[in-house]
């Protein structure tokens, strides 16, 4: 039996069910979107990822008898709002772009359709685990692609809480991580999980031959050697005096890593280890890797800098009502209009132009009498960037678990590569791409 997600919730969430059963709104006809009205950071692109993390949590999200008993006993909403939610289960749709899928400001990357209760009460679950999940990816596709061919391994637990770690890990192996030092996140998403030894390993014993040599006899030759708890050249020295030139690889977390990357690699190839890789961790982001482009470098390890968004902690997306029926039943649009803080009503449909395969433009056709909602026959020099995750409440197992990620993990390498050149860089700018809005 899995933890109810239902009160992983805003109380005002509730509270304005209640006060909707009481006036007689709540079941009406509304549609939500969950957008970011600009990039994080300045940055060019943003990924969408916790899809499946959310289509999960929304299975889960159930008023059980704790949960009810809680909203009673604090008198957060009255005793009709508690009948209803005891029989909560969304029952609408929701469509959106896939986890993975790149965005732009006003990508409509999720579609909420359903009543005003039953779709309300999503938006903090909705924005906590997306905001989160894809500020971790917008920082991953950076490092990724500074990274080139050379892998790359999430190791930021330590840096994260424990349930944020194997979400930051998961987003991070969706854009282009290879593997993650958190356990639980190759148990429960099936990622490749590394990791041999710390320098408290080195220390535990009374010099660093020893430790070496009990490694190796552990793990094997084909292991990865720790050469900084000491001196960096004769921790070379000595790991390859005790695994021979076969050693897998050494690792180094500290120092000028360009200047010790160079040294180390003369040193190994000196030694004979030509075949011996090297491994560079010690607070590296996506700066620091495309500073190691022409350095001797063969993988690297990134913490802090990952699981944090890498300056830009939250994507900052929104859930915002953009149609609603009116007591008459016609459809209207409805947005917000604060300065800064302005929505686009109206039912969204969400197409990507290409020009020989690269990205021109976000194109947002907006359905104001929702007598036509745009599809790919409309547009057929775009790719249609929506598909339904759920359907009369039921959650599509194909973006969900280890087959969801792998999935996500698949269509992102896929899109990546429509990118124009200018999206790669990483200075602050303004959008790869434009967001162009034309009516259906």
């Amino acid at each position: 039996m899995h933890e109810s997600t239902a009160l992983l919730t805003d109380r005002y969430e509730l509270t304005m069910i209640d006060a909707a059963l009481r006036d007689g709104t709540a079941a009406r006809p509304c549609v939500f979107e969950l957008f970011g009205r600009r990039l994080p950071g300045a940055r060019r692109f943003g990924v969408v990822a916790g899809t499946g993390r959310l289509l999960q949590a929304l299975r889960e999200f159930r008023f059980g008898d704790d949960e009810l008993r809680h909203l009673r006993d604090h008198r957060i909403v009255d005793a009709a709002t508690i009948d209803f939610l005891a029989g909560y289960r969304f029952g609408g749709t929701i469509r959106g772009y896939r986890e993975g899928e790149l965005y732009f400001p006003g990508s409509p990357i999720l579609t909420v359709e359903g009543t005003f209760a039953e779709a309300v009460v999503l938006e903090t679950l909705a924005l906590s685990i997306l905001n989160h999940d894809s500020a971790v990816a917008n920082a991953a596709a950076r490092m990724s692609i500074a990274a080139g061919d050379r892998p790359l391994a999430e190791m930021g637990s330590r840096r994260a809480s424990e349930r944020s770690a194997v979400a930051a890990a998961r987003a991070a192996y969706i854009t282009g991580f290879d593997a993650t030092s958190n356990l639980e996140a190759g148990r429960t998403w099936g990622i490749p999980t590394m990791g041999t030894a710390a320098h408290a390993w080195t220390l535990l014993h009374d010099t660093e031959e020893d430790a070496f040599r009990s490694q190796i006899e552990a793990l094997g030759t084909g292991t990865t050697l720790l050469v900084d708890t000491y001196d960096i050249r004769t921790g070379v020295a000595t790991a390859i005096r005790v695994a021979g030139t076969g050693l897998g690889g050494v690792r180094i977390d500290s120092g000028d890593l360009p200047t010790m990357a160079a040294e180390v690699r003369a040193q190994l190839d000196e030694l004979g280890a030509t075949g011996t890789k090297i491994t560079v961790t010690s607070d590296l982001d996506e700066f620091a890797i495309a500073a190691l482009a022409a350095s001797p470098v063969d993988s690297y390890g990134v913490g802090t800098s990952v699981v944090t968004g890498s300056g830009a902690p939250t994507a900052g997306m929104v859930y915002k009502l953009v149609a609603r029926q009116d007591a008459a039943g016609a459809w209207i649009a409805v947005a917000k209009a604060s300065t800064d803080k302005g929505s686009k009503g109206g039912r969204k449909a969400a197409f990507r132009t290409l020009d020989h395969g690269t990205a021109t433009s976000e194109l947002i056709a907006v359905s104001d009498g929702f007598e036509h909602v745009a599809t790919a026959a409309d547009h057929p020099d775009a790719r249609a960037l929506q598909v339904t995750l759920v359907e009369h409440g039921e959650p599509d197992a194909a973006f969900e678990g280890p087959v969801g990620v792998t999935a996500a993990r698949e269509h992102h390498a896929r899109v990546r590569e429509e990118l124009p050149v200018r999206a790669l860089a990483l200075s602050r700018s303004e959008p790869a791409i434009p967001t162009v809005f034309v009516d259906a």
